[in-house]
């Protein structure tokens, strides 16, 4: 009898073992990739401005206002962080548009992705972002002189 309940705690504790997995929780292999640093590479707007005055236009609103910065950190423990440029965009007359910039924005929170979206808890500046490749995009689809999106592009 002491045979047979020592295999079965044996067999129990093996069972046991084996049913444990070592997922803590964290993230995925395919949120894995998104880990990393990225920076503010574009602000598209509708339509090319000239900004700088230079007489060269541009739809990305970085090429024309060297004020604008940004910076999204994802954390593999789930967690993010995030710092970039506020800025204002101005009609004036003959479709000319002003740049202001001011201070900047910060945030952190939690982050969760189904492989195609990532969504930024905490922040209602971010929201739900569209992954591509080493970008994440964010799509406003305001009109000029309003942002189109943002693309954040992911350091090597």
């Amino acid at each position: 009898m002491k045979n047979i309940k020592t295999s079965f705690l044996f067999a129990l504790s093996i069972a046991f073992l084996l049913s444990c997995s070592d997922d803590d929780g964290g993230s995925t292999s395919a949120d894995a990739d998104l880990i990393g640093t990225y920076d503010l590479q574009e602000v598209n707007l509708s339509g090319a401005v000239d900004v700088d005055g230079d007489g060269s236009s541009s739809t990305n609103l970085m090429d024309e206002a060297d004020c604008i910065s940004g910076t999204l950190i994802i954390r593999d423990n789930m967690t993010w962080q995030f710092e970039q440029t506020n800025f204002t965009v101005t009609n004036i007359t003959n479709n000319q548009v002003h740049v202001d910039c001011s201070g900047s924005s910060l945030g952190t929170g939690a982050w969760a992705s189904d492989g195609v979206q990532i969504a930024f808890q905490g922040s209602s500046l971010l929201g739900t972002l569209q992954i591509s490749t080493n970008r994440i995009i964010k799509v406003e689809g305001d009109v000029l002189p309003g942002v189109q999106s943002y693309v954040y592009v992911k350091r090597q």
